[in-house]
C-alpha cells in the first residue's frame, strides 16, 4: 500500500473518532519546553534541554555575502479540516514534532570554535508566553496560530555543555506582545546584517496580516552574534555539529511528541506507536494536514536560489531501520519525512510526497546514511549533503 493510500485510511478512520476531552484553547504545555541544537557527541545538553532529529534543507549560493544576507519566504501549514481535532493527535500540525525553525551559524567569542547557532522556532497551534533564558519556551494552546521564540545555542570551550547564548520573544512592532501569525499566512523571514554590527538582525514579516516583528542578536554576556560566515554554501559548516551543510537552513525539529501531549516535546524514536506514539515517523500522519511550503529564498542582491541540498543528522532512512529494522521500514510509525518540490504550489515541501508533488529526490534516500564528511573545525565525522538540483 503506498502511504497516499495508508494516509487515506488514517483520515477515514479518525473521521469517526472522539476528540479527546480537554482540547480547549485555554490548555498550555505546564512547563518550560526546550529542544536544544542537535551536536557532536562529546556536547552534552543543560537546562534539561533535549535535541534529536533535525532533516534540514538549505538554498546554495557561491555569491559573497549571500550568508549574511538572506530571505525566506513559506506558507504555514495548516491543521486538517477534515477530521475532529485533538492537542496530540494526526490532523493537528505540532502532532509530528514541537518546531520548526529556520536558523544558521553565527559567531560567539564564548563558544566552542568561536561558534553558536541561531534557531527561529515557530511553534504551530501556539500562543507564546514567554521565552527563557535558558533556550526554552512556555505556550498556550491556540489553534492555527504561530508564535516564535529565537534560542541561540553556545557549545562552552571547556566541558563542552550546550546552553542558550540568547533567547528572546518575536514580539509584534505594531502593539508589543507575541507576533501571532496564522496558518495558510504567507511569510518572510529576513536574516541580516546592518553597518552598526550589532548582531544578526531578524525581521519576520506576514504578508497576509502585514504585521511584523524583529529580533537583533545581541546578547548581553556574549555581544553581537553576528554570521560566521560570508557565503552560503555547502562546507561552511557548525563546526560542533553533525553535518557537513551550508550556514543557514530550514528545519522541522522531529523525533519529539507534540507540545500538548503528556509529557510534553518528549524525546521519542521511530517504531513508538504508543506511550506516546512518535508520529514524526509516521508519514501517513504528516499527509493529514496541509504542508509546510518553502516558496523560496532571495539573497542581499537581489539573486534567488536556483540550488538546494538537504541532509539528516541521523541518517534519515538509517535510523528509521535501526529501530524498526530494515525489513519493516514503511509500516506504521517506521518511515522517515522528506523533502519534496510541489509543482502546483511551487514550493518545497517537507513530509511526504503531499498532492501536486512533481519530484521527491528518492524521498528518504535523498538523505546520506553514513558519516562521510568532516568537521571543518576538528575533523569529528559529519553526515554529508545531498543537492537536490
Amino acid at each position: 500500500m503506498t502511504f497516499g493510500a495508508i494516509a487515506a485510511t488514517v483520515l477515514a478512520a479518525l473521521a469517526t473518532a472522539q476528540a479527546p476531552v480537554g482540547a480547549t484553547g485555554n490548555s498550555t504545555t505546564g512547563q518550560s519546553l526546550c529542544i536544544g541544537h542537535h551536536p557532536q557527541e562529546y556536547v552534552w545538553y543543560t537546562s534539561s534541554c533535549t535535541g534529536h532529529d533535525e532533516p534540514e534543507i538549505d538554498p546554495l549560493s557561491n555569491k559573497a555575502g549571500s550568508a549574511q544576507d538572506l530571505t525566506w519566504t513559506v506558507v504555514l501549514p495548516t491543521d486538517s479540516t477534515t477530521i475532529p481535532m485533538s492537542q496530540t493527535g494526526p490532523g493537528q500540525v505540532d502532532a509530528v514534532g514541537p518546531t520548526f525553525w529556520i536558523g544558521g551559524t553565527v559567531t560567539d567569542p564564548n563558544s566552542l570554535f568561536g561558534q553558536a547557532f541561531l534557531e527561529l522556532q515557530f511553534y504551530p497551534n501556539s500562543i507564546t508566553t514567554g521565552c527563557t533564558a535558558g533556550g526554552g519556551f512556555n505556550l498556550t494552546y491556540s489553534r492555527d496560530a504561530y508564535t516564535a521564540c529565537s534560542p541561540v545555542w553556545e557549545v562552552s570551550q571547556h566541558g563542552h555543555s550546550e546552553s542558550a547564548a540568547f533567547n528572546a520573544m518575536l514580539t509584534d512592532s505594531a502593539g508589543g506582545g507575541p507576533l501571532v501569525m496564522h496558518a495558510g499566512d504567507t511569510i518572510t523571514d529576513h536574516q541580516y546584517v546592518t553597518p552598526a554590527k550589532d548582531g544578526m538582525h531578524i525581521t519576520v514579516t506576514d504578508l497576509t496580516t502585514r504585521h511584523s516583528g524583529t529580533i537583533v542578536l545581541n546578547s548581553k554576556i556574549d555581544g553581537p552574534l553576528m554570521p560566521a560566515f560570508s557565503v552560503q554554501k555547502l562546507g561552511n559548516a557548525l563546526g560542533w555539529g553533525l553535518v557537513n551543510d551550508a550556514p543557514n537552513s530550514l528545519v522541522w525539529e522531529i523525533g519529539h511528541t507534540g507540545n500538548y501531549t503528556t509529557p510534553a516535546g518528549q524525546f521519542c524514536l521511530p517504531g513508538s506507536a504508543t506511550k506516546p506514539p512518535c508520529y514524526s515517523y509516521d508519514v501517513p500522519t504528516w499527509l493529514t494536514f496541509q504542508p509546510l511550503q518553502i516558496k523560496g529564498v532571495t539573497f542581499g542582491d537581489g539573486s534567488s536560489a536556483k540550488s538546494w541540498a538537504a541532509v539528516s543528522d541521523f541518517g534519515g532512512k538509517a535510523e528509521v531501520n535501526q529501530y524498526c529494522g530494515t525489513a519493516n521500514y514503511g509500516t506504521p510509525f517506521c518511515s522517515y519525512p522528506w523533502y519534496a518540490f510541489n509543482g502546483t504550489d511551487n514550493a518545497f515541501t517537507y513530509g511526504g510526497d503531499y498532492p501536486g508533488t512533481t519530484k521527491d529526490f528518492g524521498q528518504a534516500d535523498e538523505f546520506q546514511q553514513q558519516e562521510n564528511c568532516a568537521s571543518p573545525a576538528d575533523g569529528s565525522p559529519q553526515y554529508c549533503s545531498t543537492v537536490l538540483r
